[in-house]
């Protein structure tokens, strides 16, 4: 994982013998740059530079040496959570600069950018080299290192590094590597990590148990379905369920995905994936929840004993469903793990997972779309996303859509035939399985990043973890949340 194998940032006394990094405004650099050594100034002044580059530009000294770079900060102090990239300038720098040890001079920093500037800079050094053994270097650390900012969370950025690379990790790994039983075998080292306890039910035993859903989407492959049981932390405090979609890989089932549709199915456990992330922030941070963990965990496949379009399973809840697309499977997974999350009415219920494309279509990549009917964890989880830089948009759980779920044959039908409001009348359907006055959250996520931006390569990618993690912190766990 990420934390263990670099060392981004220093012990504080790095930062005598460190060049130092400025981050400088557009509108003070003219007068930033006269306090500046005589051999730096013309240097800025031969390339005509009236403001500081989007790259690191570095600075020498009479002899030539590097004096020290300077990077960009953005010209005005963005309100928190309107310029989520901002501290990405660092990652940039990370991976730019030469090799060194580099400190940061930045009196103009944003309020709150310490902890985003070392995490920036450590992000900017994660590789999935699992599959490239000729080319992965033997020396792991990196080139670039930071003195730790001033005000930076050590711990939060530790914390950060290993649930973002975990979910990385995961989401990177191709099918082939990870089925249901590689992702137990996830759960069961974070649970040893920590001291948590794990449950894990295999094939027949996952429908003998009560979990028909998931034991029909999962039944068809070699690799059997597993439903994931995580616990930890003092049953006397508020009970935290984590509920994540855990789709191996997904071929859509009888109704089969197209080449292209199918091409990046192994990042359908993206929900799994973030649930044990963010699990391990709050045991690394010892918060006073009891924490559960519920992943079912299968293969989407094809085979002569698979879930067929029309038929009706009756799900752990008791509510019949008439499965109107079998690639419509997350939703089914996902019933029955919130139904047994929800019966013994935690404080919290979240449920993560990489559920509809029509969530992708209206908000992108980016985005993750958040559902509550709860109008005060809402608030809560807008307002941690917007001051941790770390996006949620929240969409509507429109009770008159409710009806595009009715089934002739049964209570529910897994999929509507209208094309209209398909994140909407999916988050409708697992809100029907959640008991009344439990207060639930739905986040639908992307998990993938499709381009690379500086700390932010292609591939796998951790959405919403910093903000979930400051609700559980500063509200469930201490009981603040009305």
């Amino acid at each position: 994982m990420l934390a263990s194998l670099i060392d981004p940032v220093l012990e504080p006394d790095a930062a005598r013998r460190a060049l130092p990094l400025h981050a400088v405004r557009a509108s003070r650099f003219a007068e930033w740059a006269l306090g500046l050594p005589a051999p730096a100034q013309a240097w800025i002044k031969a390339q005509g530079l009236e403001a500081p580059p989007d790259s690191p530009l570095l600075l020498p000294d009479s002899e030539g040496a590097v004096l020290g770079a300077v990077v960009a900060l953005p010209e005005a102090d963005p309100a928190p959570g309107m310029d989520p990239e901002g501290p990405l300038v660092f990652a940039r720098a990370s991976a730019q600069l030469p090799p060194g040890v580099y400190r940061l001079d930045a009196p103009d920093l944003p309020a709150g950018w310490a902890t985003d500037v070392a995490l920036s800079w450590a992000l900017a050094h994660y590789r999935f080299d699992r599959y490239r053994p000729l080319t992965r270097s033997a020396e792991r650390r990196p080139k670039t290192r930071l003195a730790w900012p001033e005000g930076a969370d050590r711990a939060l950025v530790a914390s950060l590094l290993d649930a973002t690379a975990l979910v990385r990790d995961l989401v990177n790994t191709p099918a082939e590597d990870l089925g249901p039983a590689d992702l137990a075998r996830a759960a069961e080292h974070t649970a040893q990590r920590f001291g948590a306890r794990v449950d894990v039910l295999v094939g027949d035993a996952v429908r003998e148990a009560g979990y028909p859903l998931i034991h029909a989407v999962g039944r068809a492959s070699p690799r059997p379905p597993h439903l994931i049981d995580l616990t930890w932390g003092n049953p006397a405090h508020p009970a935290v369920t984590l509920v994540g979609k855990g789709v191996c890989f997904d071929t859509g089932g009888l109704d089969l995905k197209t080449a292209s549709g199918m091409r990046l199915m192994k990042k359908d456990m993206g929900g799994a994936a973030h649930v044990l992330a963010l699990a391990r922030m709050v045991m690394a941070a010892d918060l006073p929840v009891r924490l559960r963990v519920l992943i079912p965990a299968v293969d989407n496949v094809v085979a002569g004993n698979a879930l067929r379009p029309g038929d009706v399973v009756v799900s752990r809840k008791g509510l019949s469903v008439e499965i109107g697309n079998t690639d419509a499977e997350g939703r089914l997974i996902l019933a029955d793990a919130l139904a047994e999350a929800s019966a013994s009415a935690p404080a919290l219920l979240l449920d993560c997972a990489t559920l509809t494309g029509a969530a992708r279509v209206a908000l992108g990549p980016d985005l993750p779309a958040l559902f509550t009917d709860d109008e005060a964890l809402a608030s809560h989880l807008l307002a941690a996303a917007h001051a941790q830089r770390d996006p949620l948009w929240r969409l509507p759980l429109w009770r008159p859509y409710r009806p595009l779920l009715d089934s002739a044959l049964a209570d529910l039908n897994n999929a509507p035939e209208s094309p209209f409001a398909g994140a909407i009348t999916a988050a409708l359907f697992l809100k029907a399985f959640v008991n009344p006055g439990v207060r639930w959250a739905h986040l639908d996520l992307y998990a993938w990043r499709p381009s690379s931006r500086p700390g932010h390569p292609e591939g796998g990618a951790a959405q919403g973890l910093r903000a979930l993690f400051s609700v559980l912190k500063n509200h469930i766990a201490s009981d603040t949340l009305p």
